[in-house]
C-alpha cells in the first residue's frame, strides 16, 4: 500500500495483479494529477490498464483502505476529498499518539533500528531534492511508521499506519511549503534523540514536528477539477 504499508503485509498472489494499478493511481492522486472528488469508473480504468474490472476493483479497495479513495454504494469510487476540518482532526490525533510512540522508541531502539532510520532519511531527502514529491511524501510517512514499529506497541503502530496514510493525502493536497513533508532537521533531530535514549526530548521533538507539519498546510477549500482520466494517468 502507500509505502506506509510494506509489500510483505499483503497477500502476494492477488497483489501481483492489482498492485501496479494501485501504485499508478496512488501516484496520480498524490502528485495531484487526479484531483479530490474525481470519479474512478471501473470500466474506464479497466480499458486504460488493459485488465479486468475485478482487478480494478481490488486496486480501488486497496486505495480505499489507505483512505486515498472512497467507495460509495451504487455510485462507484472517487478520489478522497478530505476537508480542512478532517485534516486538522487527523493531525490532532497524531499529536496525541506519536509523541508517546517516539518516547517508547527512544527506550527500545537498538543500533540496527537507528541504522535503518538513517538510511531511510537519505532516501527521503534524495526524493525531495530530486523533485519526486509523491515519493518523498510516502517515504516521510514510512519514517513515522518505522518509529512506531521500533516502539514495539502493536496498537499504537496500527493507529499510526492509518493516520499517516490519511495525512499523506492531506499533505499532498494542501501543502504550501515543499519541505512540509520531511524537513531534514526535524527528522534528523528525532533520530538523534531516539539513538541517545532521550525519551522526553524525542516526544517533544515529535510534538513540534507535527505542529510544524500542520502549519505547512494551506487548509482552504480549493478544489480543482480533473480532465480525461486516460490523459491524467499517463506516466
Amino acid at each position: 500500500m502507500l509505502t506506509v504499508l510494506r509489500e510483505e503485509d499483503r497477500d502476494e498472489k492477488p497483489a501481483t495483479r492489482w498492485s501496479p494499478i494501485y501504485y499508478g493511481l496512488r501516484d496520480a492522486i498524490v502528485s495531484h494529477r487526479l484531483a479530490p472528488g474525481t470519479k474512478l469508473p471501473e470500466d474506464e480504468l479497466a480499458t486504460i490498464y488493459s485488465v479486468s474490472r475485478t482487478v480494478i476493483r481490488a486496486a480501488l479497495q486497496a486505495l480505499a483502505h489507505d483512505r486515498l479513495a472512497r467507495l460509495e454504494p451504487n455510485r462507484g469510487a472517487f478520489v478522497a476529498q478530505p476537508s480542512k476540518i478532517e485534516a486538522r482532526e487527523v493531525f490532532e490525533a497524531r499529536a496525541l499518539i506519536e509523541p508517546k510512540v517516539a518516547w517508547l522508541a527512544a527506550s527500545a531502539a537498538v543500533p540496527s533500528d537507528i541504522a535503518w532510520l538513517r538510511q531511510h532519511l537519505e532516501k527521503e531527502h534524495e526524493a525531495l531534492h530530486a523533485g519526486r514529491d509523491s515519493e518523498a511524501i510516502m517515504l516521510s510517512a514510512r519514517f513515522h511508521v518505522g518509529i512506531a514499529e521500533i516502539a514495539a506497541h502493536s496498537v499504537f503502530t496500527k493507529f499510526v499506519r492509518d493516520l499517516v496514510s490519511h495525512s499523506s493525502l492531506i499533505i499532498a493536497l494542501y501543502w504550501k511549503r515543499r519541505d512540509a513533508t520531511c524537513e531534514k532537521h526535524a527528522h534528523h533531530a528525532l533520530v538523534d534523540a531516539i539513538e541517545a535514549g532521550r525519551s522526553s526530548q524525542a516526544a517533544e521533538l515529535m510534538t513540534s514536528h507535527l505542529v510544524d507539519l500542520l502549519s505547512g498546510l494551506d487548509l482552504t477549500d480549493k478544489i480543482e477539477k480533473s480532465d480525461n482520466l486516460s490523459d491524467l494517468l499517463r506516466p
